[in-house]
């Protein structure tokens, strides 16, 4: 490029960048320095218009050389002008607390741009030094920019600070600190603090869109929640205005100058700072606090001032004006109370809501005035109108009123008058309230009641406080209300008249404290209130746990408490389950001490609890039967203890002794210690004793007696038999049974009683005697009937085992009368049904064992060759011609005589042989050997059985008894059966047919090594027999045994 064109193209550069400069420097000095609120802007502006007019100088035609360094100067200059243009932009058309929020920014920018135009102005020095006065003018502007050093002012510069803070997190929670900040904003902005709502939502405007920072949105959220709290000031007592008949009667509005200027609520303690500006003493100091947290001066809110001084002097005058302002206010306000709450001419539910702020504003910001409300009666009228009038104030009402009375309680004197006028009733009552509210401040109405420690009785006292308290200490659904209710309910705790009250309603802390932990006297009276209370088991299981050992340490420490001990463990005893926990604490050898060491004269009732205790213990088995009952380490079921226990059936009250006999039944109903206990009472000639009491007059022990006959009969069955007969008991059981004023739990007892002593065919036929069968029979068809619909109780199961056995007793008599009684009564269809109908292993086993009385009684009959039937419709008709008939009758196969259909003697005719073999399938063994036994009489003939062996292989008997002795393992059922076996295998073709049972012969083996003697020797008679008869060897057990398919 030449220098021609060099020059030319810098021509025209500078050229441009002039026009450009004059066109940007136009639209910066359109605008006025009245258009900007801020220095800032008008002192760069002025500057500007300044360089404008040396822009235009500049322009004129050979003014500035066409240079590079003309050049460069002028772009420079006008990039820096066009920046400005933004900026200044900013700080015209934007609101003026978004300016605030960017002030430093702004104001740093246009500084920098000042020191980079003067910069610029420098380099047009030299290309100007032909036109001197132009150089003077743009050196002298190049300095000014220089010199600029525009700045913020110092408050400006404080409320950029809170704003960035507040755009970081909202920290400005206190009231008085909101007032400061909103002061500071005002005084920054040049306006008054109640034109900021307009600023706020011009601010608003300017941040809407994509842009906005979140640091940005924080501080338009702070700034409206600190206006919004501020401006919203909350009318305080002398704020509002009652509207009253008379002017002298209404409340003055404050003067201005009784108001905190951060807080706009009156002052209670103004003080004068050295600016001479009042303020609330703590409003003022939480602005201090709050400047010196933030690294700021403090200074004075309402004139900005920084202080020197932060002395606080009281203003005396206007803190007195104030106060006579507020005492005649409040007087006011009393008295309008009193008309509100007491005229019943001027009742209104607005003119109550009214009193009642109004007293709780007294309350809550006028606390020394509260006399005033107490002297006036106001108490005793709030009182009265939740009494009469709870309902037509409604949830809402109630609860202010509740709220003001929970104010008003903070002064000593005033609770003690609400005590007094039975507000405690009423808070109890809004315990039940609709509104969640409504039970909060009735919660912390009795809260603060029952700090009161005279009056927690009054408050436990109260109907249905305790119920409503606990019920709401347990709701977890509401966990304010319940931690309210839990305090209250330990308030109440630490009063000793309230310890029973709170046990009533569960609450058993206090009482069980002061049971393991208090003095003597306490303890006992602890005691008592657990031995006369009405629990629960939760709450029995609850106390035995936690006091059960001192109850227990109590009989041997506590001469004086043993009797309220023993109550109490007696009732604690009558839960099943705290049996294990009493024994666990060694509860029986303290009560074994009072009960045999005590004598009966001197303590009474000391020995009948411990009595009554202990049955309660041994009725449950299980737990005591391994733990110690005395001192000298002897267990219950011992000889020692049980001895002792006779020995008070004889020398003790009926009381005692009826505790005594339930003991014994307990004892006895223990698997573990009957056959101990029976041995113990058979030695110690307990027997004569105890039948005794089977006359006792006292339905209870006679009853217990009853009940521990029954227990002992099955090991003392002759013993006892023999003392009824001697004593002619027999035939008082019997009438017992057919006396309809008798109880069935008593019959229950004695016709077990019966079924298990062993009675004589004599005595079965006079003593019991056909009268007693009938009812047996009905009583049994009753019984059977009741329960079909139901599962069988005890009772009425063992009912149904003792008639069963009865009807065993009769089954095996040889006495005629009685066998036409069992034939017209179909024992052997009774005893069948139970086979079917009973449950229990033991009436099962006893039918089982009747039919095989029965089966025994025809074969006894067929042996003494008494073919007669007893009545005519007996099972074995005579083989001979019957009312001049020629045809004669076929004969039973195995009693080889004339057995009738449904016959109550044959097993075959009366069709139990089939039911026998299915109960040999029964998963007790003791069912499985009576049906044995039954079935082993049908097989007892050799003749009999081969006559029968085709009958009795269709009912299944001998698959049955060989599957059942396959499966039997060494024992008594083993012996049974092989001893069943033993008489059919002697039928030639029972062994053709089972000699090639492998699986037989295996268990005939094994029976051989490790059966009983008697089983042994059968075995081995079996396995010969097999040898010789069959004639065969072993072959597969599964082969087909072809003879017969119906098996």
């Amino acid at each position: 490029m030449t220098p021609t064109t060099t020059s030319a193209a810098v021509e025209v550069a500078v050229a441009a960048a002039t026009e450009t400069l004059a066109r940007t420097l136009t639209e910066i000095c359109n605008h006025g320095a009245e258009d900007y609120a801020w220095d800032p802007p008008r002192r760069f502006t002025a500057l500007a218009q300044r360089l404008q007019l040396l822009v235009a100088q500049l322009s004129h035609p050979g003014v500035l050389p066409s240079s590079p360094a003309v050049s460069t100067a002028l772009r420079g200059i006008a990039g820096d002008v066009s920046t400005a243009v933004s900026t200044l932009s900013s700080y015209r058309s934007r609101s003026r607390i978004y300016v605030l929020i960017h002030s430093l920014p702004l104001c740093s920018s246009l500084r920098s741009l000042c020191s980079s135009l003067a910069s610029s102005l420098a380099l047009l020095d030299a290309p100007l030094s032909l036109h001197p006065e132009l150089q003077k003018r743009a050196s002298d502007l190049a300095r000014d920019f220089l010199l600029s050093d525009l700045r913020v002012t110092e408050i400006e510069e404080r409320v950029y600070s809170t704003l960035q803070r507040e755009g970081e997190a909202w920290e400005s929670d206190k009231k008085a600190v909101q007032g400061g900040i909103i002061m500071d904003l005002a005084r920054a902005l040049g306006a008054g603090p109640e034109a900021l709502a307009d600023q706020i939502n011009l601010l608003r405007f300017d941040l809407t869109g994509p842009s906005i920072s979140p640091s940005e949105r924080r501080i338009l959220l702070s700034l409206e929640k600190i206006f919004g709290s501020w401006s919203a000031t909350e009318p305080c007592v002398a704020d509002r205005l009652i509207d009253v008949d008379f002017d002298e009667n209404a409340t003055i509005s404050p003067f201005k100058n009784f108001l905190c200027p951060l807080t706009k609520v009156v002052m209670k303690d103004p003080v004068v700072l050295e600016s001479l500006q009042t303020y609330e003493r703590a409003a003022i100091k939480h602005w201090f606090d709050w400047c010196l947290e933030h690294g700021r001066d403090p200074t004075c809110p309402v004139t900005g001032q920084v202080l020197n001084n932060l002395e606080l002097k009281p203003n005396i005058g206007l803190a007195g004006a104030i106060e006579e302002w507020v005492n005649r206010n409040i007087e006011v306000q009393v008295k309008t109370a009193m008309q509100y709450l007491g005229d019943e001419s001027s009742f209104s539910l607005e003119g109550i809501e009214r009193a009642l702020d109004n007293v709780y504003r007294i309350s809550e910001e006028h606390h020394s005035s509260i006399y005033k409300v107490r002297n006036a009666g106001i108490i005793g009228l709030v009182v009265k109108m939740l009494k009469e009038k709870s309902k037509v104030l409604g949830s809402q009402l109630r609860t202010k009123a509740l709220i003001t009375m929970d104010s008003m309680a903070k002064d000593h004197e005033s609770k003690l008058m609400m005590l007094e006028e039975g507000l405690s009733r009423l808070a109890v009552r809004s315990l039940n309230g609709s509104s969640e509210k409504e039970r909060e401040y009735a919660l912390s109405l009795l809260l603060q009641f029952s700090q009161e420690r005279g009056y927690c009785a009054k408050i436990a006292s109260e109907k249905g406080a305790l119920v409503l308290l606990s019920s709401m200490a347990g709701n977890l659904e509401l966990p304010k209300l319940s931690n309210m209710a839990e305090e209250v309910l330990k308030n109440m705790e630490r009063e000793d008249d309230n310890v029973q009250h709170l046990a009533v309603v569960g609450r058993f802390q206090a009482l069980l404290t002061k049971l393991c932990e208090g003095s003597e006297d306490v303890r006992i009276d602890m005691a008592n209130i657990v031995g006369n209370m009405k629990l629960t088991n939760t709450d029995k299981e609850h106390i035995a746990r936690q006091g059960g050992r001192a109850l227990i340490a109590m009989l041997s420490s506590m001469p004086e408490g043993r009797a309220s001990s023993l109550q109490a463990l007696y009732n604690l005893s009558t839960l099943d389950d705290n049996s294990t926990i009493l024994v666990d604490f060694g509860v029986l050898p303290a009560l074994t001490r009072i009960l045999f060491t005590t004598r009966q004269d001197d303590q009474p009732d000391l020995k009948d609890l411990a009595a009554s205790t202990i049955s309660n213990i041994v009725s449950n088995t299980g737990h005591w039967e391994l733990s110690l009952a005395d001192d000298q380490g002897h267990l219950m079921q011992s000889e020692s203890i049980i001895h002792s226990l006779l020995q008070l059936l004889t020398n003790s009250s009926s009381k005692c002794q009826t505790a005594v006999l339930k003991i014994l039944c307990g004892i006895a109903s223990s698997p573990q210690a009957l056959e101990l206990v029976a041995a113990h009472i058979g030695s110690g000639n307990g027997i004569a004793t105890i039948v005794l009491y089977l006359e006792q007059s006292e339905t209870e022990s006679r009853n217990l007696a009853f009940r521990l006959v029954n227990l002992l009969s099955r090991n003392l069955g002759l013993a006892l038999a023999e003392e009824l007969r001697a004593s002619n008991k027999l035939i008082l059981l019997k009438e017992k049974l057919l006396d309809t004023q008798c109880t069935s739990g008593e019959k229950s007892e004695i016709v077990c009683i019966l079924a298990n002593l062993p009675i004589t065919d004599d005595e079965v036929k006079i003593i019991l005697g056909t009268e007693l069968l009938r009812w047996v029979v009905d009583t049994l068809k009753q019984q059977n009937s009741s329960s079909l619909s139901s599962n069988k109780s005890r009772q009425v199961r063992n009912m149904v085992e003792g008639l069963l056995g009865l009807l065993m007793h009769y089954a095996g008599s040889p006495d005629p009368s009685i066998r036409s009684l069992i034939q017209e009564n179909h024992f052997m269809t009774i005893f069948i049904n139970q086979l079917n109908i009973s449950s229990h292993w033991r009436a099962k086993q006893r039918a089982a064992l009747g039919l095989k009385y029965l089966s025994q009684s025809a074969l006894a009959q067929v042996a003494i060759g008494d073919m007669e039937p007893q009545p005519p419709r007996g099972f074995c008709a005579p083989l001979v011609l019957i009312c001049g008939k020629a045809s004669m009758p076929s004969l039973c196969p195995i009693h080889n005589a004339v057995c009738e259909e449904n016959s109550s003697f044959c097993l075959l005719k009366g069709n139990a042989i089939r039911p026998l073999v299915e109960l040999m399938k029964d998963n007790n063994t003791e069912v499985q050997i009576a049906a044995v036994e039954a079935l082993f009489t049908v097989v007892l003939d050799s003749q009999s059985l081969k006559n029968s062996t085709e009958e009795l292989e269709q009912l299944g008997l001998f698959d049955a008894a060989v599957q059942l002795f396959k499966e039997s393992r060494s024992g008594e059922l083993q012996e049974r059966v092989v001893a069943m076996m033993d008489r059919f295998f002697r039928v030639e073709s029972l062994v053709q047919d089972y000699s090639i049972d492998q699986d037989l012969i295996r268990a005939l083996v094994d029976a051989l090594k490790h059966g009983t003697t008697n089983t042994k020797r059968l075995a081995q008679d079996i396995l010969t027999n097999l040898r010789e008869l069959s004639g065969v060897g072993g072959r597969n057990s599964n082969h087909n045994r072809g003879r017969r398919t119906n098996r």
